[in-house]
């Protein structure tokens, strides 16, 4: 790979063209040498000119200005996170501008490119050590991303080029994948990888990647060649033409492999044979090409290419020559005559391996066992006077050599390396293979299994953590403590990151499994259960746990146990809308450059915000969350990104800025495309609730279905709310009580939780549902219970619901006061700075005036309200509450004064039909009938010349 930073250019097989593969090099090129940033993913199985292709590119690109960076994955790589880009980045010095003008970030990779120390900043502030739940490794994980960034926008225009990722570990994984969503300016990243080689349904970055704005996207998958390149290959690779046999027996024994079809041409370039297919002795696989030119091979080059295919990786001439047995002249000749004869190739300065690794494959195949046993025990031999020990090769060996006792200490000194730097990728792959041993000792087993769950969990990928810890608590064995802590990572998994709330029946065992004996993870495990959103726990319970956890005998040093405790004594308060949370709130520090106390307080307010936006502190919620996004960049904790993200939603959708509160949606399913709360959190809320007010009743139902299945819990009061409404929209009141009450029992979990403060619409949606079904008892007790319930509770919005209750109480016996209730419930909302739900409490005081002149003056207001925020539904009720009182707005330009163009009305049937609407859904949306639907539906496909269904997926002609 040519990086022109002191690498060297691995060249093609001798005389071979590069045939067959211009189109993808064309593409490439384009991707790359146009519009940067850009990410080209090259996919193909082992063999297919992958390396060849971008070896081409990369000379192109050096003569076109770019800087190319490459580096490789290796499947016995040594434990270092992010070892791929960090061998790419030591080549970077010559492009590097002065120190000074290098942003201070860039000082994280210091430690990590020590020959580059004095070209860098300083390093940051060393950070705590990396243990069980810290946030260390996240926050290491930061450093090294933004470091990375910064150097290579300081190198710009440049390419960085990492091949064979299927081989990466986690952290590179990571890195590799945060670049790609977030590419620094001319910079272009190329990506290698077999996709057979991967996990299997796993994604080659670890998790979903979609193209970011602004970021050219290719993805090259490259097949077999033809007969047409083969051709062009046999006749630069033979000096000859080559005959229509000989290129259809190449062809057939290749099947289009560039990589076999060399090995072919190289032994028939050498062979005094005439080349006839009949009578040529053209080995019949790979392996007996490449067994046949190594027995050309002098004895000592042969030796010394036995040791590159069982050391699997590129090695220098001396430790390649050491394993051989060979002094520094004999091992520079046989050295020597390895490359001449194209069995080993330079990988890189003093790297030396096989070109494939097929080829690699095949030597070490072919290589009697007991040689190379014996090899293995040279290498061993070798590798052990190496200072510092490649201890993950070191292991590897001993196992080969049937050690088994001695590899068990290599491994495990191996995995506590990768532990040490933070790659937790490697780490996992060591501990899976210890403890998978049968007979370990119980602490040998503990350890393993307790460090393999920690290093699952910190993986990036939610799916398979739960997975692995679950395979982990499988092992026979393990001691009750150390179940109980992987119990606990997996609960933790299941319920912040999966989604699945069965993770609390997790926790809750594993604090009986605990048993009390180790107090930090006790007080840890009470906190995670006090954090609980759903009502297998009241409020008064968790208030215990708290409770509980504190009077456990802490460590002084136990910061994290007591963290945690903190958090869950405030989001507790903040659940119950206690006075007391602005005051907690105010005493945190926010000065100073004590990174963990910024932590602390980040995520102490973090963790209140979504709470004040449910109570109606719309204001509180919104400082708050500039505050913390300010802070994001000093306390270097970027999951608060992710939740400010799900909040700062939610808060324009209630101020009434519905337009970015969509785009803030899309931008965050394609950010965090496998995040619970996509689905099935408080954007989930957000997006059925605009559905519904559009009048897309079908995708709300399915948008509240969805988060409902999961039972209910805090952030989905208003999915409740939201789909009884739907129910009461089309007259079924009982269909809204079974969704209230089966299996819900919205009451007993508001009181369980003491959640009547939060203002989501469950209540008054409750009450309205209550006097449909001609419950007027009842109603009335629940407005009872609501009042009593918000009593002493800092929750304005909760006033204001209580105010709609009475209203809809009243609105049959009392029209004056109803209508006054309402007026105050829309007061509410309006100082609290929510436009859609005053426009409703004004829609309610306007229709229940018994004078319709006032009743139509009144409506005037919410209809402009609901069709600023595009709330059609909404504007289509009111609009036939206009015409039962014989009022209706005239159209400006008269009868069929909009020609070819659509009406405002048919407008609104478009946008209706694009979302797969039925008439009988866009006929209770807007409440017209379906009679009228249909000719304003036939109108609409006329007008635009188009389908229903081209319409639905976007392909009408938008008027």
């Amino acid at each position: 790979m040519d990086d022109h930073g002191g690498g060297t250019t691995p060249d093609g097989a001798r005389g071979f063209s590069f045939a067959g593969r211009d189109t993808e090099l064309r593409t490439l090129l384009g991707a790359v040498s146009g519009v940067r940033p850009a990410v080209v993913l090259v996919e193909g199985e082992a063999g297919i000119g992958k390396s060849r292709l971008v070896a081409e590119a990369s000379q192109v690109l050096h003569g076109q200005g770019l800087r190319v960076l490459a580096g490789a994955c290796h499947p016995l790589r040594e434990p270092l996170a992010y070892g791929p880009v960090i061998d790419a980045l030591r080549r970077i010095r010559p492009w590097l501008p002065p120190v000074e003008r290098l942003g201070a970030s860039a000082g994280a990779l210091a430690p990590l490119l020590p020959d580059l120390a004095d070209a860098l900043p300083p390093p940051p502030p060393p950070l705590p050590p990396i243990e069980a739940g810290s946030s260390s490794a996240g926050l290491h994980r930061f450093r090294v991303v933004s470091a990375v960034r910064t150097l290579l926008e300081a190198v710009a225009p440049a390419v960085l080029v990492v091949e064979d990722l299927h081989w990466a570990d986690e952290a590179t994984r990571e890195l590799l994948l945060l670049l790609a969503t977030d590419m620094p300016q001319d910079v272009a990243l190329v990506l290698t990888y077999r996709a057979e080689d991967l996990p299997a349904g796993r994604p080659v970055l670890g998790a979903p990647f979609r193209r970011p704005p602004g970021t050219g996207v290719v993805e090259l998958r490259l097949g077999p060649l033809g007969e047409a390149e083969l051709r062009a290959m046999a006749r630069e690779g033979l000096g000859r033409e080559p005959g229509a046999e000989l290129v259809r027996t190449l062809l057939e024994r290749s099947g289009g492999l560039p990589l076999v079809i060399e090995e072919d041409l190289l032994t028939l370039a050498d062979s005094p044979s005439d080349a006839d297919p009949g009578a040529l002795r053209v080995p019949r696989s790979l392996g007996e090409v490449l067994a046949e030119r190594r027995s050309r091979l002098g004895p000592d080059a042969a030796a010394l290419v036995d040791v590159a295919a069982v050391l699997a990786v590129p090695a220098g001439e001396a430790l390649l020559g050491g394993a051989a047995g060979l002094d520094e002249d004999r091992a520079a000749a046989a050295l020597q005559e390895a490359v001449g004869s194209a069995v080993l190739r330079q990988t890189g300065p003093d790297a030396y391996g096989f070109a494939h690794t097929l080829a690699q494959e095949a030597v070490y195949g072919s290589l009697p066992g007991p040689v190379r046993t014996r090899v293995h025990r040279r290498v061993l031999t070798v590798l052990l006077t190496l200072d510092p020990p490649p201890l993950v090769q070191i292991a590897h060996h001993t196992r080969a050599v049937g050690d088994r006792a001695a590899w068990l200490l290599r491994a495990q000194e191996a995995a506590d390396r990768a532990a040490a730097v933070g790659d937790h990728g490697t780490e996992a792959v060591l501990l899976g293979e210890i403890v998978e041993q049968p007979d370990l000792a119980p602490e040998q087993l503990g350890r393993a299994a307790r460090a393999l769950a920690y290093a699952a969990s910190v993986s990036t990928l939610s799916g398979s953590k739960a997975a692995a810890l679950r395979r982990i608590l499988g092992l026979p064995g393990l001691p009750a403590p150390v179940r109980a802590a992987i119990r606990a990572s997996l609960g933790a998994v299941l319920i912040y990151q999966v989604g699945d709330l069965s993770g609390e029946e997790e926790l809750v065992t594993a604090l009986t499994e605990a048993g009390g004996s180790d107090p930090s993870a006790t007080a840890r495990l009470l906190a995670l259960l006090a954090l609980s959103e759903t009502g297998r726990f009241t409020l008064a319970e968790q208030r215990a746990m708290v409770e509980r956890g504190r009077a456990l005998p802490l460590a002084q040093e136990d910061h994290r146990s007591r963290s945690m405790l903190d958090l869950a004594r405030l989001s507790l308060l903040s659940t119950a809308a206690d006075p007391a949370v602005p005051a907690v709130l105010a005493a945190l520090p926010r000065g100073g450059s004590d990174v963990p106390v910024l932590q602390h307080t980040a995520t102490m307010v973090c963790a209140t915000i979504g709470r004040s936006i449910a109570v109606g502190h719309d204001a509180r919620a919104a400082a708050d969350l500039a505050g913390t996004r300010a802070m994001v960049p000093l306390v270097r904790l970027p999951v608060l990104e992710f939740y400010l993200t799900c909040q700062q939603i939610v808060l324009d959708w209630q101020s009434g800025r519905w337009e970015e509160a969509d785009r803030g949606l899309v931008a965050f399913r394609e950010r965090f495309p496998r995040s619970r709360l996509a689905s099935g959190g408080l954007p989930a809320v957000v997006r059925g609730l605009t559905a519904a007010a559009q009048g897309r009743t079908a995708q709300a139902a399915t948008v509240f279905d969805e988060v409902l299945a999961g039972g209910l819990h805090l952030n989905s009061l208003g999915v409740a709310a939201g789909r009884a409404r739907l129910h009461l929209v089309r007259n079924d009141p009982g269909a809204a009580w079974r969704t209230l009450t089966d299996p819900l029992d919205f009451l007993g979990f508001l009181d369980g939780k003491e959640a009547w403060a939060h203002a989501w619409d469950l209540v008054p949606t409750a009450v309205e549902t209550l006097l449909a079904l001609d419950r007027v008892g009842e109603a009335r007790e629940v407005t009872e219970r609501h009042a009593v319930g918000i009593q002493g509770r800092d929750a304005p919005g909760a006033i204001a619901e209580q105010h709609l209750c009475r209203g809809l109480l009243l609105r049959g016996t009392d029209p004056d006061a109803a209508t006054a209730a309402f007026d105050l419930a829309a007061t509410r909302w309006t100082d609290i700075g929510r436009p859609y739900q005053a426009a409703l409490a004004a829609e309610r005081a306007a229709r229940t005036r018994t004078d319709p002149d006032e009743a139509v003056a009144l409506l005037a207001g919410p209809i402009a309200a609901f069709e600023q925020l595009g709330a059609t539904s909404d504007a289509a009720r009111c609009h036939r509450a206009l015409r039962e009182h014989g009022r209706q707005t005239p159209n400006p330009r008269g009868r069929g004064g909009y020609g070819n163009n659509l009406s405002p009305r048919e407008e609104q049937i478009r946008d209706l039909l694009a979302t797969g609407a039925t008439n009988k859904d866009i006929a209770t949306a807007l409440f017209l009938s379906t009679r009228t639907v249909e000719n304003h539906v036939a109108r609409v496909l006329t007008k635009l010349r188009t389908t229903r269904t081209d319409l639905a997926r976007g392909d009408g002609q938008h008027g």
